[in-house]
């Protein structure tokens, strides 16, 4: 995912998974884990009977990240310790869960999981697409930190890393400077809450109409525009079957709208990269109608993430360079 605005992409409704979790977890009664107390712990082991507390209900305070993982798995256990260590770098501003896909075979059904390492995020009850594969930790760390990103952009309220209070102090005022929303800055505008209250119930056009609301009233609103923009490649990723829209496009390479689809599910698991580089080999190979159609819709993937955005930054370098 991204440095930047990142968001609930290919957001789901756990609601009745969490519904489900929640009686399983009544009828067992299970005991708490051994080790830091529930509300502390920065890694926790998960299971079906624990994922309604530990991971749904505790995602809408803090964004809980979960690593599907099985002993067997190699590639698991060189991403696993990747993972543990930013959980400690990160004190606490997000959680670390574990699920063992073989001990829990229900929920990794749930959660679709089809090939491990699998990481993905949960927002406010939001399950957030994420990636597959032992990445390397500076991707991973970037993912992480798109991930926060999205959170906050929902009004979530992120507790600063363990041994960052000066730091956090020494910059308070250039926050404030800066506009950033805070508790003695300006109150964020109506329209953020409601977007954020539209996505935990997955309701999407409810999430753009607030969004578009806002935009009526504050056309360069920032997050309001990278906010629509993202439930807009939501909406248009939950549409797609991601395997056929693979084939379609190795099939038909110089099918744009091919193409277009699978950029946008590149994009919504956090490969940027190469979702702007299948965009930009289309405007390499193509011309009129096709060409501008590809750049149009490049273009507005760039509104998914900060202008000063570094991978933005080449894209747009590039494109220039093949439009001009």
């Amino acid at each position: 995912m991204q440095p930047r605005d990142f968001s609930l992409y290919g957001a789901v409704d756990l609601g009745a998974r969490q519904a489900a979790a929640q009686r399983k977890q009544q009828a067992a009664q299970s005991p708490s884990q051994p080790g830091a107390p529930a509300g502390h712990a920065l890694v926790i082991d998960v299971t079906e009977e624990t994922f309604n507390t530990d991971v749904v209900e505790r995602s809408r305070t803090t964004p809980v990240i979960m690593d599907l993982w099985a002993e067997w798995c190699g590639p698991c256990k060189q991403l696993s310790p990747v993972l543990e260590k930013l959980a400690a770098e990160a004190g606490g501003q997000w959680i670390l869960a574990k699920v063992d896909v073989d001990a829990n075979p229900q929920l990794s059904a749930a959660l679709q999981v089809q090939s491990i390492p699998m990481v993905v995020a949960v927002i406010g009850g939001q399950l957030v697409d994420g990636f597959l594969g032992a990445m390397p930790e500076g991707q991973v760390r970037q993912w992480i930190g798109q991930v926060l990103a999205a959170a906050e952009k929902m009004g979530m309220q992120l507790s600063a890393p363990a041994g960052a209070a000066e730091d956090e102090q020494d910059g308070a005022q250039t926050d404030a400077d800066a506009g950033f929303p805070g508790d003695a800055g300006p109150e964020l505008p109506v329209a953020y809450a409601d977007a954020r209250a539209a996505m935990e119930r997955g309701d999407l056009d409810g999430a753009a109409q607030a969004f578009e609301q806002e935009l009526a009233v504050n056309p360069a609103d920032p997050v309001a525009k990278t906010g629509l923009a993202q439930v807009n490649l939501i909406r248009r990723v939950s549409s797609y079957d991601q395997a056929k829209a693979r084939r379609d496009a190795a099939e038909h390479p110089g099918d744009v709208e091919a193409q277009a689809r699978v950029a946008d599910i590149d994009i919504a698991t956090g490969r940027i990269e190469e979702a702007f580089n299948r965009l930009l080999g289309v405007v390499r190979r193509t011309s009129g109608e096709e060409r501008d159609q590809a750049r149009v819709h490049l273009v507005g993937l760039f509104e998914l993430l900060p202008p000063n955005d570094p991978q933005v930054k080449k894209a747009r370098s590039a494109l220039s360079a093949l439009l001009f």
